[in-house]
């Protein structure tokens, strides 16, 4: 029971902290950096599933087939993951034709090169419901507090296991023979 509480205890704190790793390389606003982004729709399944957790970083060329994100960053904007269908090259410079994977038809609108936030990285299924979690107070607080309490917990069993050592050891120590 200990050892799968401890294995249960390092794997959540492991994951808590490469979440709050990605998040917070995300958050710098440096030129070139890596964004993590959660996908919303389903529109990129079965590659890249809904609630999703996509890794993009930005690079000097994209091609066709290649999975972008682009679009604003923003509380009420949320970028589109697809993939590049045709690109094109036109007066006012390369645009790019996109659609998702499970869409029927190509995206309506061109997507310009000023406009793409990155190529896709990595994409970690299923861990966009974490991160969308933990951006709303209470999952915040939940991720948090559960670890705090893991923790505290973990930090109590210690101190308690070694008071017992030591009461156990003035025990043994009263009990001897005196010479």
């Amino acid at each position: 029971m200990n050892k799968a509480f401890n294995i249960i205890y390092y794997l959540f704190i492991t994951v808590i902290a490469v979440i709050a790793v990605l998040l917070l390389i995300s958050v710098f606003p440096i030129t070139g950096n890596f964004k993590v982004l959660a996908v919303l729709s389903g529109s990129m399944e079965p590659a890249i599933h809904t609630g999703s957790i996509v890794v993009v970083k930005p690079v000097s060329e994209y091609k066709v087939g290649d999975v972008i994100t682009f679009g604003k960053i923003s509380r009420r904007d949320t970028p589109t993951t697809h993939r590049i269908n045709e690109i094109k090259n036109g007066p006012t410079g390369l645009t790019y034709v996109t659609k998702g994977d499970a869409n029927n038809a190509v995206d309506l609108r061109e997507v310009r090169q000023n406009e793409i936030v990155g190529k896709e990285f990595l994409t970690v299924p299923y861990a966009g419901y974490i991160i969308n979690t933990a951006k709303k107070p209470y999952g915040f607080a939940l991720i948090i507090i559960i670890p705090a309490l893991l923790v505290i917990f973990d930090e109590a069993k210690k101190i308690r296991d070694e008071m017992k050592k030591i009461k156990q050891a003035k025990l043994n120590e009263s009990q001897q023979p005196k010479i």
